[in-house]
């Protein structure tokens, strides 16, 4: 199992970890920050490019661009949403690997192996399912799986420009990179920017998970969450073993005080109506 990152930072990306995650300025969304492509020189890890935007027409000229000249820098793969990447990535000669990550659609072992049958040979699992629902994922397909045990967590997203239109409606001014939002005593980070995006109000403490599940990658978020805290936060996961896992839940709770096990144990809340 390797460790990777959604770093905040360069300085980040030479923190102790197999891996990282980042995303690309105009291509990418629900990242801690945006990087150009030239930040990926130098970085002597695995590499996975987030290209996560729903894409737009004026999107695709940058878009197959961008994954043209990515062929030119040593990278482990590319996260997509949008289908356009695989999509071009059958008339475009990537020599790297497709990540499917649909964030609340990747949840089951039957769309995963479809996935995997295109070429698709990587999946980031949906946190909104149960551990033991990853657990039968795991058993199923072939597939390289990743998934996140610790961060905030998006749970809605709109193309449309919410806390903007709220601000000009009412003529209010703000230039908050982060907005806030209270509903039923419950705190919500929201972003605006090229979508708009709530996350949890919690934190997600999957340290104790990382002992059960049999994935190649778990993924660390450092988004909203402080340098210091997040070195100290990759340790405790670095170092977790079944013998000292008590131990290091407590090190853990000591930095935050709103972490929570989120869907591992409870299915989901979140109905179709």
């Amino acid at each position: 199992m390797k460790t990777l990152i959604m770093p905040s930072n360069l300085d980040q990306a030479k923190l102790n970890c197999d891996g990282i995650i980042m995303g690309i300025k105009d291509l990418s969304i629900n990242m801690p920050t945006y990087f150009e492509l030239e930040d990926l020189k130098n970085i002597n890890k695995e590499i996975f490019v987030c290209l996560n935007k729903n894409m737009h027409n004026e999107d695709i000229n940058l878009l197959k661009d961008t994954l043209i000249k990515l062929n030119d820098y040593n990278i482990k793969g590319v996260i997509f949403y949008d289908l356009a990447i695989p999509n071009l990535a059958k008339k475009l000669n990537l020599n790297y690997d497709l990540v499917w990550s649909q964030e609340h659609m990747t949840t089951n072992y039957n769309t995963i192996n479809f996935w995997y049958d295109k070429n698709i040979k990587y999946t980031w699992v949906s946190n909104d399912i149960t551990l033991r629902e990853m657990q039968e994922i795991k058993e199923n397909t072939k597939a390289k799986l990743m998934v996140t045990l610790f961060g905030y967590l998006p749970i809605f997203a709109s193309q449309r420009h919410l806390v903007k239109n709220y601000l000009k409606t009412f003529n209010l001014s703000d230039n908050s990179k982060i907005n806030y939002m209270e509903k039923e005593g419950h705190i919500y980070p929201l972003i605006d920017n090229a979508e708009t995006i709530v996350y949890t109000d919690f934190i997600l403490n999957g340290l104790k998970e990382k002992l059960i599940l049999n994935y190649d990658y778990i993924v660390l978020n450092s988004f909203l969450i402080e340098d210091d805290k997040f070195r100290e936060v990759l340790d405790i996961f670095n170092s977790v073993n079944g013998e000292n896992i008590n131990k290091k839940e407590e090190e853990l709770n000591k930095l935050f005080d709103n972490l929570k096990k989120g869907f591992f144990y409870n299915e989901t809340v979140y109905k179709v109506k």
